[in-house]
């Protein structure tokens, strides 16, 4: 008896709840009313990404998210339409975001283990390790390895594409930018330029050929007169470098801190990215780009 009464009472709710608590004018005003929100959101969340995600790509992300939200907003519940809202767009621009990296999270996964093991090697060693190293205390062959550096490598390509390329929609996140926020992305690509240029000559070079020139792996490791598996070991080296030399000029919370400040790895470290700042200043940062944000054919990424 109780049991019949209750799933009746619960059918009954689910009913009530399928009806709109809004009317279709109600709604339209909502969306019209909260446009802006979506605007907001899209900013916020290109000024943490790749600039080669399309803002198009993510305002209808989120436009179709507020008009779901309006939909669905009921406000007898007490909960403001603003936070509810907010709650549904960020979480449907992250879902194209997901959409977008054609990288499966398998492939992600890979390459954190990957990247912790070479670290852990590297403080064990003194040393990098190498591809048949790394490999065994992965548990794993050399050509797997081979396999996720390259899946990891093409997502790489694409982000420092996005972030040297000379084309407007490219390098800010509006097309009418502020003069603050066309400052900080002249400075972040003049960083970037003077990182490459205080790269070890070797890795300098491999960064160079292999991104900035799109040279084939073999003709580089013909050229320097090593196997593709040394230059895959180099670039892995070499953008492992360029991501802390930046985040400890740029972003120093997510500079790794090293374990053995004293080890020889640790020192050479230090002392590339104190070549970067030796290297660089204000003026020089934003020789490097126009005030437009173009980058002059004359600058090459490691000039």
């Amino acid at each position: 008896m109780t049991s019949t009464m209750t799933t009746a009472a619960d059918l009954a709710a689910d009913t009530a709840t399928a009806v709109p608590a809004l009317s279709a004018a109600e709604q339209e005003d909502l969306i019209r009313t909260n446009m802006p929100l979506v605007g907001h959101l899209v900013r916020d969340m290109l000024s943490r990404i790749p600039n080669h995600i399309h803002r198009d790509d993510l305002t209808s992300a989120g436009l179709h998210a507020l008009v779901t939200a309006a939909r669905g907003w009921d406000p007898t519940r007490g909960i403001p339409f603003n936070r509810f809202a907010t709650t549904r767009i960020r979480g449907a621009i992250l879902d194209e975001l997901r959409s977008l990296d054609w990288a499966t999270r398998s492939v992600r996964t890979k390459a954190r283990v990957t990247d912790t093991t070479r670290q852990s090697l590297t403080t064990t060693l003194g040393r990098t390790p190498t591809n048949e190293e790394l490999a065994q205390a992965l548990g794993t062959t050399t050509t797997d390895l081979h396999q996720t550096d390259n899946d990891v490598q093409r997502a790489t390509v694409l982000s420092l594409q996005g972030f040297t390329t000379s084309s407007p929609d490219d390098l800010v996140t509006e097309r009418t930018p502020g003069p603050e926020d066309m400052l900080i992305r002249r400075e972040q690509i003049g960083y970037l330029h003077h990182a490459i240029a205080s790269l070890p000559e070797r890795l300098q070079t491999v960064i160079t050929e292999y991104f900035l020139k799109e040279r084939p792996m073999a003709d580089i490791a013909a050229d320097l007169g090593v196997t593709e598996s040394r230059i895959s070991q180099l670039r892995a080296e070499a953008l492992s470098l360029l991501k802390d030399g930046l985040n400890t000029h740029l972003d120093p919370e997510l500079a790794p801190a090293p374990e053995n400040p004293d080890s020889i790895i640790a020192r050479r470290r230090a002392g590339y990215y104190a070549s970067i700042a030796g290297n660089t200043n204000l003026h020089s940062r934003l020789a490097m780009t126009n005030a437009h944000g173009f980058t002059p054919p004359a600058h090459g990424a490691a000039a």
